[in-house]
């Protein structure tokens, strides 16, 4: 009779635990796939030749985190830097820069209009720079982000800067500045990926000729 009772007993954990199990693969079969954040990343990266200049355009992907966009609703500026350096190559010592420039984007939120402002400048945008720096207004948040994430035809060198008899080398960045956000916003960034846009692409100058 004991037996009997212990092998029912058995029975019922192992009906209990196949219950589970089924219960569990039904909720992971029926719960939404969450898409993966796509890492920044650059689709193309193209220089072209003026008369006298060096101009680039390109076109920057990445998806901005829950994290930044509640803290961009909550009105706090959200600063994206492109940063570029042209070297001459040198075999006989190390490469020789030649050119840099830098384009910052400085991307709030306005509670009253609910309206995207976008401020762009060459240098660090503090208060004063807002007067001088371009100004453009967006309805939507995907179509200011847009302007963000694309370059076009950015003058970053002078041609006179350049020997084109030789190689050149660039190096492209671009990322979000969280050292210019709030104080209590800095130490909370620290080591969160959420906040984590910023990428670098080393490769050859190929200048194509302006149409």
């Amino acid at each position: 009779m004991t037996a009997s009772i212990t092998l029912c007993l058995k029975n019922a954990r192992l009906d209990l635990l196949g219950l589970l199990l089924g219960v569990c693969l039904g909720w992971s079969l029926c719960a939404p796939v969450r898409a993966e954040s796509v890492a920044p990343d650059i689709s193309s990266l193209k220089f072209e030749r003026s008369a006298d200049a060096v101009l680039l355009s390109a076109n920057i992907r990445f998806e901005l985190s829950t994290a930044i966009e509640e803290a961009l609703l909550k009105g706090v500026p959200m600063i994206f830097v492109a940063e570029l350096e042209l070297f001459r190559e040198r075999w006989y010592w190390t490469n020789k820069r030649v050119a840099s420039a830098e384009r910052h984007m400085r991307l709030a939120y306005q509670p009253l209009t609910r309206r995207w402002r976008l401020n762009v400048a060459s240098g660090t945008i503090t208060n004063a720079a807002l007067a001088v720096a371009l100004n453009q207004n967006f309805d939507a948040l995907p179509d200011a982000l847009a302007a963000v994430q694309r370059l076009s035809r950015w003058k970053v060198a002078e041609l006179a800067d350049l020997d084109l008899e030789q190689q050149h080398m660039v190096v492209f960045r671009f990322r979000l500045d969280t050292s210019q956000l709030p104080r209590p916003f800095q130490i909370g960034t620290l080591g969160q990926s959420d906040w984590n846009i910023d990428f670098l692409i080393r490769q050859p100058l190929l200048l194509e000729t302006l149409k």
